[in-house]
């Protein structure tokens, strides 16, 4: 039996404690990590061409499988199914959106901001000079990705409301067809993407995510698989942090072994990969406001079109709605935790999505941990 102290869990405790204490018994091990990603997964691209990770956790009995993913947020509804263990990194609005739908994760690393590595992608000879010109416009861009927030912020210094324009979801590559033809007016796109066009003379940068998003990526696990596998999540942070430092201090090298498995030349990459930090860290207070900033953004966007601002919703792509108290909606979850109640106002006990609806049913797992407001002492 654990004391309650054992079981709150801190925002700037460490994965390996949440789940070495955690208490849940499984009858036997995993003896295969199923790790999904996505084409911007740089550094687990680089274990997995190097071989460096099957070979670390070759002495655990465990083998690893492979899984790619047009882009996040159907990474992340793969993790909340089972059907992968462990995420590479996706940006800091994907977990917000997957949160909001209650999947069961947790954080196991983030990377330190590369707000560079996400542009507006406008062409040169357009009309499109500034935030403003993209009022009444069409934009392509991929739902619930880092893009996805850059946008909106994007909007909200223009003093755009989100109706104001037609957004179109779609995939990396549907988003660059789309813009190639000219069926949308600016593409909303991450490194390797942006590298790929923004050289051409016909492409001109709106706007990247510098004074607007941070753009943090972060690396996550099924909560079940890191309850019963620590010894395997600290495998794998050890060495994405050394594939973090060996891409930055080669990046020539780096840039060579990606470009067959991309599909791009070395220039091009090399580029891209100046644009991230690849700075792997553990997730801790200090480094994890940025989302709570996204989801009060996101949320602050969808209400402020009022009880009849169901279309702005549909263009955020947000279903969540504010709860009954008249203070600010935002994100308070623990960075190690569970995301099971991810919404929650911090200035009363409701969450976000309470009203008009059920409140999200508890989990039946013993020691479940305990959301907090802001308020709260820690």
């Amino acid at each position: 039996m654990f004391s309650p102290s054992r079981r709150r869990l801190l925002i700037h405790g460490s994965i390996l404690g949440v789940a070495a204490t955690t208490g849940l018994a499984f009858a036997a091990p995993a003896s295969t990590l199923r790790i999904g990603y996505q084409k911007s997964s740089t550094l687990i691209t680089v274990l997995k061409a190097q071989g460096k990770l099957e070979a670390a956790l070759a002495p655990l009995g465990v083998s690893v499988s492979w899984s790619e993913f047009a882009s996040g947020l159907p990474l992340t509804e793969a993790l909340n199914a089972q059907a992968v263990d462990f995420s590479a990194d996706v940006a800091d609005t994907v977990p917000i959106f997957a949160q909001a739908a209650h999947a069961r994760f947790v954080y196991v690393a983030q990377e330190a901001p590369s707000p560079g590595a996400q542009a507006i992608i406008v062409k040169r000879a357009g009309a499109l000079r500034t935030l403003a010109d993209l009022r009444n416009r069409d934009i392509a861009v991929t739902k619930a990705a880092g893009s996805h927030y850059l946008l909106l912020a994007a909007l909200a210094q223009a003093n755009v409301p989100a109706e104001a324009v037609r957004i179109h979801y779609l995939t990396p590559a549907d988003g660059s067809a789309a813009f190639e033809n000219g069926s949308v007016d600016a593409w909303v796109t991450w490194d390797p993407y942006v590298a790929s066009v923004d050289q051409q003379p016909d492409v001109r940068v709106l706007a990247d995510g510098k004074g607007l998003a941070t753009y943090q990526r972060y690396y996550l696990a099924s909560t079940r698989f890191a309850q019963a596998r620590p010894d395997v999540i600290a495998v794998v942070y050890a060495q994405l942090r050394d594939a973090g430092q060996w891409v930055r201090s080669a990046p020539l090298d780096a840039a060579r072994l990606l470009a067959p498995v991309w599909g791009l030349d070395a220039p091009t990459i090399a580029r891209a990969n100046a644009r991230r930090s690849y700075l792997v860290r553990e997730v801790s207070a200090p480094v994890f406001g940025e989302q709570q900033k996204i989801c009060r953004h996101v949320l602050q966007r969808a209400s402020a079109a009022g009880p009849g601002g169901d279309g702005a919703r549909r263009a955020l792509g947000l279903r969540a709605k504010a709860c009954g108290c008249d203070r600010r909606v935002s994100l308070a979850v623990t960075a190690i935790a569970p995301a099971r109640r991810a919404l929650h106002c911090t200035h009363c006990p409701h969450t976000a999505t309470a009203r008009n609806r059920r409140p999200p049913r508890r989990s039946s797992a013993p020691h479940a941990p305990r959301y907090r407001r802001e308020t709260d002492p820690r």
